[in-house]
């Protein structure tokens, strides 16, 4: 992973996107500091997964560029890929394999097997006696927990999730924010697309509400 200074900060510019020729959102800038966490709301169709997307380099806008430590994205290509970790709406995982398993794909495909760094990824998100389940006999809850614990896999500074909360329960939102806290206290920074009126989460925050 590259050395990333700790003032990076990650600039949205002037961004368009437009879907099935129906404008989403258009000029739409902000800039976010290490330790902070925006929440982008809107209504479904407002453009809130399109733009997380984008943010991850997963889309193109119609107009306008995302930076990142002042540096336009497509210019970073694997580099700006490393420092990033996307958690979609959908969970991403594989029901066949196992908790365990389906952590150790995904470091597979992102630099190497870390024992040690699975490990803790379980026991912080409250899966280590599931481990050896397979994802299909995982409850909805306990599968959100496991696409979030590929957060814990390796350092990201950056983290871009498409409503994170979903089908967890208090004890599970309560981990969450755990989790986000200790991720903004280290310097990192959080786009967050939500319908969530209070997180409940500490730290600089602001919302980005699309129409």
């Amino acid at each position: 992973m590259p050395n990333i200074p700790p003032t990076c900060k990650l600039e949205l510019r002037a961004l368009q996107c437009s879907r099935n020729d129906a404008l989403l959102f258009n000029d739409l800038s902000c800039v976010l500091q290490t330790g902070e966490t925006l929440y982008v709301r809107g209504a479904n169709g407002s453009g809130k997964s399109s733009l997380l997307r984008m943010l991850a380099g997963l889309a193109q806008p119609d107009a306008g560029d995302v930076r990142w430590c002042g540096t336009d994205t497509r210019a970073l290509g694997s580099d700006y890929a490393a420092v990033l970790q996307y958690v979609g709406h959908q969970n991403g995982i594989k029901l066949d394999l196992t908790a365990q398993e389906n952590l150790a794909f995904y470091q597979a495909l992102n630099g190497g097997p870390d024992a040690a760094a699975l490990i803790t990824a379980l026991e912080r998100t409250g899966l280590a006696s599931c481990a050896a389940l397979p994802a299909r006999r995982l409850s909805a809850g306990q599968r959100r927990r496991l696409a979030l614990a590929r957060l814990l896999l390796w350092h990201a500074p950056l983290w871009l999730l498409d409503e994170p909360l979903t089908s967890l329960d208090d004890d599970g939102r309560a981990l969450f924010r755990g989790l986000m806290q200790r991720h903004t206290t280290g310097g990192g920074i959080i786009v967050m697309a939500t319908h969530e009126a209070d997180i409940g989460a500490n730290g600089p925050h602001r919302e980005l509400v699309l129409q």
